[in-house]
Formats: structure tokens, C-alpha cells, sequence
């Protein structure tokens, strides 16, 4: 099975290229969705995240309030990576525990993990081949600001706190650029797909 890592900064149009790779027939998981997942009620990953930051961090029914804990680490980056360091070993083992699964039930499959903080952690060193989605930045801080309400300074801020897209692209098998339209977007997608399984 070919695993394959997708990544790229805030607001860059990850989430579509996800949903065009799923059209193609390839099997994916959005990082997110397993980061909810570790942090879960009675789970391990809470219980390491309430041993770090304290029961302030929870709802009143015992469940992580994310919006709490996101306003305690916005702009303080040394317990932020804290927080990534607790969380990415869980992460990546429920990861590498679905892949399993996926290649005993699908060997010829390309699998696709899309995550913002791959090369950050480290994590892209566990796939074949690694692609890096981008766009312009004056494009990325329109998008951000749209989508999360945010001021120019804001948006500014949240995108100057990640890696810069120059620095991740250094990284990139593969590279999909967004700034146009959603067809050009889905062109290279699927150009990316044809030249994934040519290699498998």
C-alpha cells in the first residue's frame, strides 16, 4: 500500500484536495478527526493532556473544552509544542493502526494522511511520498479571514505561528498550488494520483 502524508499551512485548501484524493478512490484520514478522537472521555491522551494543563481544561461533563485550552495556548508557543508532544505519539499509533487495517483489506490502495503539522512533528518520515498544498499568501490570509472571522492582523498572526509554506515545499514529493480555480486544483490532483500508482 502506498501512505502517502498531505499537508500545507492554515487556509490553504487542504480540505478539497482530501475530498478530490477520496473521489480517486484513495483511502484517507484527516488528522483532526484523529486528534478529537485521542482526547476523547476515559481515553489515555486526555488523561496526559489533564496531567499537563490541569482539570481547568474540561467541560463540566469530564470532556476536553478545546476552546478553553486553544485560548490558554494561542500565543504561548513553548506549551503549545507541549501540548503536540503529549499528543502526536497518540496520534500517530491510532494512524499507523488504521493504515494496518487498511493495507490487510486493501493492499493496492493508496492510503492519505493529511495533517498541518507533518513535517513539524516529524510524522511525514512515515509515508512513501509526502505532497505540500499551497497558494498565495495574500490569497491564504483572505481565505483564513473568511473562514474564521478574523482580522488581517489576526490572520497574520495565526499563519506567521506555522512554518513557512517556502520551508515546507522544501520537503514536497509532490506540490499542489490552489490559487486558482477549483478545476486547476482538481487537474493536479489528479495528475498526482496518476503518477501515485504508476509508482506503486
Amino acid at each position: 500500500m502506498m501512505k502517502v502524508g498531505l499537508t500545507g499551512s492554515i487556509a490553504v485548501g487542504k480540505s478539497f484536495v482530501l475530498d478530490v484524493l477520496r473521489e480517486l478512490g484513495a483511502r484517507t484520514i484527516d488528522a483532526d478527526a484523529i486528534a478529537r478522537e485521542v482526547v476523547e472521555r476515559g481515553t489515555p491522551g486526555l488523561d496526559a493532556v489533564i496531567n499537563e494543563f490541569g482539570k481547568e481544561i474540561l467541560k463540566p461533563d469530564g470532556s476536553l473544552d478545546r476552546s478553553r485550552l486553544g485560548q490558554m495556548l494561542f500565543a504561548d508557543e513553548v506549551r503549545r509544542q507541549k501540548l503536540n508532544s503529549i499528543l502526536h505519539p497518540f496520534i500517530f499509533k491510532r494512524q499507523d493502526e488504521i493504515m494496518r487495517q487498511w493495507e490487510a483489506e486493501t493492499p493496492d490502495a493508496i492510503a492519505v494522511i493529511d495533517a498541518a503539522l507533518m513535517i513539524e512533528s516529524g510524522g511525514y518520515k512515515r509515508f512513501d511520498k509526502l505532497i505540500v498544498v499551497f497558494c498565495e499568501q495574500s490569497l491564504q490570509r483572505e481565505r483564513l479571514m473568511q473562514r474564521n472571522n478574523l482580522t488581517i492582523e489576526q490572520a497574520d498572526q495565526r499563519i506567521s505561528a506555522q512554518m513557512s509554506t517556502a520551508e515546507k515545499r522544501k520537503f514536497a514529493d509532490f506540490e499542489i498550488d490552489t490559487s486558482r480555480r477549483f478545476e486547476d486544483t482538481r487537474r493536479q490532483v489528479v495528475e498526482i494520483v496518476g503518477k501515485l500508482r504508476h509508482l506503486q
